[in-house]
């Protein structure tokens, strides 16, 4: 191994096209990127909505090392159970105790342990604990395994997730926005060496209005009556980022974005 540690962070898979393209795609990027930890938001792999154990399981079978979480873990009633059979998902953090799961893990791949951490944003949210104390806590108790450490904000408003990326500046190695479905352009290094970016956007049906089929997410704004809301499924494509970590001291060397990739 080199002086580097390369991660791959992709964007909230939306069901079965999200899915499909993860598996179509991501052993090659692992290749073409040289990454070495591959991390995902699963918030939305079962039917656009929550997961299951089985379609996390899918994901992890497709190549994805580590499976994050937000405000939809509980959508599905299996998880409740089922999130204690894996050791590599993550949910918020913020969570009270005694709520099944962990907020945080160290991910041992080849020579580097990698820490995880999920928090949910509480702006326009569901009301948990302070997603900036949850953050210290988890990174705090994670700083004695290691210096490369990951945080998964999942939260609606960009401006809970931009002060969040600055308060953890220098603590976390990398603060990576997810929820909204929309990439946005600002990936940068902070002053103190984490990687930051707001949303890294979503993996699923790119031709959709964030992952549900358009006509019935317009139908809502034009009739403002409930509407149902089907899972799209015609042009697929992955968004995330990529980060590559100084595996001395754990802060970001590089981020760059991955846009809409559905070919390798």
């Amino acid at each position: 191994m080199g002086s580097e540690v390369r991660i791959l962070f992709i964007g909230d898979i939306v069901g079965r096209a999200g899915r499909q393209i993860v598996r179509d795609i991501l052993p090659g990027l692992k290749v073409k990127y040289r990454i070495e930890l591959a991390i995902a938001n699963g918030e939305n792999l079962a039917g656009g909505v929550g997961a299951t154990p089985q379609v996390v399981q899918e994901v992890l079978d497709a190549g994805v090392d580590v499976v994050t979480f937000g405000n939809h873990v509980w959508r599905k009633k299996e998880m409740l159970q089922g999130i204690d059979e894996f050791d590599c998902v993550v949910r918020p953090a913020n969570y009270p105790e005694g709520t099944p799961g962990r907020g945080s893990i160290v991910y041992h791949k080849g020579d580097s342990k990698i820490g995880v951490v999920n928090v949910l944003g509480r702006v326009f949210m569901n009301t948990l604990e302070c997603p900036f104390r949850a953050a210290d806590r988890e990174i705090s108790a994670l700083r004695q395994m290691t210096d490369l450490i990951v945080v998964d904000v999942h939260a609606e408003a960009t401006s809970e997730k931009r002060a969040l990326g600055w308060y953890l500046d220098g603590k976390a190695s990398a603060v990576i926005g997810t929820h909204t479905h929309v990439q946005t352009c600002d990936e940068t290094i902070l002053p103190r060496g984490t990687g930051y970016i707001t949303d890294i956007g979503m993996t699923g049906d790119q031709l959709s209005v964030i992952g549900v089929k358009r006509d019935g997410a317009i139908e809502r704004f034009l009739s403002q009556m409930p509407v149902q809301f089907d899972v799209a499924d015609e042009g697929a494509a992955l968004c995330g980022v990529v980060i590559e970590l100084d595996a001395e001291t754990g802060v970001t060397r590089e981020i760059f974005r991955l846009t809409n990739v559905s070919r390798v």
